[in-house]
C-alpha cells in the first residue's frame, strides 16, 4: 500500500476521532440536530423504505435479469434514436411519481444494462421532478404561473442535462457502447408483450401503493387514493399469476404469500404497509436459491439493495443532522436559509438551488415547505430554483449516484442541476417580477 494512501487513512481516522472527542454534545443545537437526524431517518424508514425502495429494488433486479443489454442499447444506448430515448426518459416522472431516492435503483439498473449516460440521466432527473400530482399541487397552492414554470422547466431540464452529460462524456460512452456491442446477442426468453406486462404490473404496484392524498375529495387523484389499496392488491394478484405461469414459481409458495398478506391486512387494517412488507419478504422466500430466472432475479435485487440501502440511510442521517426535518432545525438554522433567499439576486437563486440540492424532499413535501418560505419573504425566482433542484437531488441521492457513475460524472450532474436551476430561477424572477 502506498504511503500517500496510508496518510489518507490516518487523516480519516484522526478526523473521526476529533469529531467524537470535540463534539459539544451538551449544546442545545447539537443535541437537537442529533435528534433531528434520528427522527428524519426513522420517518424515512417508516414512510419510504417498504413502499418505495423495496419495490424499486425488485424492479431494478428484474431489469438486470429479464431485459437484454441489446434491448436497452436499442432504445436507450448512445446510438439509439434521440427522440425516442430522451422523449421516454423525460416524461417518465409523470408515471412513476417517485422521490429522488426511490428512482436510484431504477437508474442504476438501466445504466448498468447499457443505457447511454444521457438518457439515463434524463430519467434520473425526470423521475422525481415531473410528478404530475406535485405539479398540480404547486399550481393550486403556489399559483398557476409557478406550477406551469415548474412543469415546463422540469421537462426541458431533463433533456438538456441529459444531452450535456452525453456530450461531456461522449468518448467514454462510445467505448462503453463498443464493449457491449461485442457481446453475443441472446434470444429473449419470452415474447416482448409478456415482459412488458410483467414490468407494467410491478410499476403499477409501486405507483398505486405510493399514490398521494389530494385535498379535494371530488377530483381524480382523491378518488384513486380512496381505492389505492384495492388497486394495488389487484395488481399484486395479477403479478402472482404472472410469476406462476411465466417464471414457474411454486404455486403453493405464492398462495402462502397471498394468504400471509391477506391475514396481515385483516389483523392490522390501519397499517397496509405491513401487508406489503409480508409480500416482499414472501417474494424473497419464494425466489432465493431457486434455479434459473427466479434465483437470478433475487440475486440482482439483493445486490442492488446491498449497494444502495446503506448509502441512502447514511445520507438521510447526515441530511437530518445538517438541515433537520421540514419545520425543524438541524445544525443549520432555518432563519439563515429564509434570510438568504429573499429578492431575486443571483446569489439568492444560487443559495436556493444549493439548499434544495442538499435537502431531502419526499414527494409533495416541497410545496408546503416553499409555502412557508414564500410567506417568510422568499422571492419567486429562488422558489422556482428550489423546485427545479430540490425534488431531483438530495444529499443521500448524491452519495448513491457517485457509487454508480463515479465522482466526475456525479459532480457534473449536480453542477448542471444547480447552475441551470439558478439561471432559470433568476430569469423567471426577472420576468415574473
Amino acid at each position: 500500500m502506498s504511503q500517500s494512501k496510508e496518510w489518507k487513512i490516518l487523516a480519516g481516522m484522526a478526523g473521526v476521532f476529533a469529531v467524537f472527542y470535540l463534539a459539544p454534545l451538551g449544546h442545545p443545537r447539537v443535541e437537537g440536530a442529533v435528534t433531528e437526524a434520528l427522527a428524519l431517518t426513522q420517518w424515512y424508514a417508516r414512510e419510504h423504505v417498504i413502499l418505495c425502495l423495496l419495490p424499486a429494488f425488485w424492479i431494478a433486479g428484474a431489469i438486470g435479469t429479464f431485459v437484454s443489454q441489446q434491448s436497452v442499447m436499442r432504445y436507450f444506448g448512445p446510438d439509439a434514436p434521440k427522440a425516442t430515448s430522451y422523449g421516454v426518459a423525460s416524461v417518465s416522472g409523470t408515471i412513476l411519481a417517485v422521490c429522488s431516492c426511490t428512482v436510484l435503483p431504477l437508474f442504476s439498473g438501466i445504466y448498468r444494462m447499457g443505457a447511454g449516460l444521457g438518457p439515463a440521466v434524463a430519467f434520473l432527473y425526470s423521475g422525481p421532478a415531473i410528478n404530475a400530482l406535485a405539479i398540480i399541487l404547486t399550481a393550486k397552492v403556489l399559483g398557476l404561473q409557478l406550477g406551469v414554470a415548474r412543469a415546463v422547466g422540469a421537462v426541458v431540464f431533463s433533456v438538456v442535462i441529459g444531452v450535456i452529460m452525453h456530450l461531456l462524456f461522449r468518448r467514454e460512452e462510445r467505448a462503453k457502447a463498443a464493449k457491449i456491442a461485442e457481446l453475443p446477442e441472446s434470444a429473449p426468453p419470452r415474447p416482448l408483450w409478456q415482459t412488458s406486462v410483467f414490468f407494467g404490473l410491478m410499476v403499477g404496484v409501486l405507483v398505486f401503493a405510493n399514490w398521494g392524498h389530494s385535498d379535494r375529495p371530488d377530483d381524480f387523484f382523491a378518488r384513486v387514493h380512496v381505492a389505492k389499496w384495492w388497486i394495488t392488491s389487484g395488481l399484486a394478484v395479477l403479478l402472482g399469476l404472472v410469476l406462476w405461469r411465466w417464471l414457474k414459481l411454486a404455486p403453493m409458495r405464492l398462495a402462502a404469500i397471498a394468504a400471509g398478506a391477506a391475514l396481515t391486512a385483516a389483523l392490522a387494517p390501519g397499517h397496509p404497509t405491513l401487508a406489503v412488507l409480508v409480500s416482499v419478504a414472501g417474494l424473497a422466500w419464494a425466489t432465493a436459491g431457486q434455479p434459473g430466472e427466479a434465483g437470478e432475479w433475487f440475486s440482482q435485487s439483493w445486490d442492488n439493495a446491498k449497494q444502495i440501502f446503506p448509502l441512502l440511510i447514511g445520507g438521510v442521517l447526515v441530511a437530518g443532522l445538517l438541515l433537520g426535518r421540514p419545520g425543524h432545525e438541524g445544525l443549520v438554522p432555518n432563519e439563515w436559509i429564509a434570510r438568504s433567499v429573499g429578492g431575486n439576486s443571483l446569489a439568492a437563486n444560487a443559495f436556493s438551488a444549493v439548499a434544495g440540492a442538499l435537502m431531502y424532499f419526499a414527494t409533495l413535501t416541497e410545496v408546503p415547505i416553499l409555502q412557508g418560505l414564500i410567506g417568510s419573504g422568499m422571492g419567486t425566482g429562488p422558489a422556482l430554483a428550489l423546485l427545479l433542484a430540490g425534488p431531483a437531488l438530495s444529499l443521500p441521492s448524491m452519495i448513491v449516484i457517485n457509487s454508480v457513475i463515479g465522482p466526475k460524472k456525479t459532480a457534473a450532474y449536480v453542477g448542471l442541476v444547480v447552475v441551470l436551476s439558478t439561471l432559470v430561477g433568476w430569469g423567471y424572477g426577472e420576468i415574473a417580477g
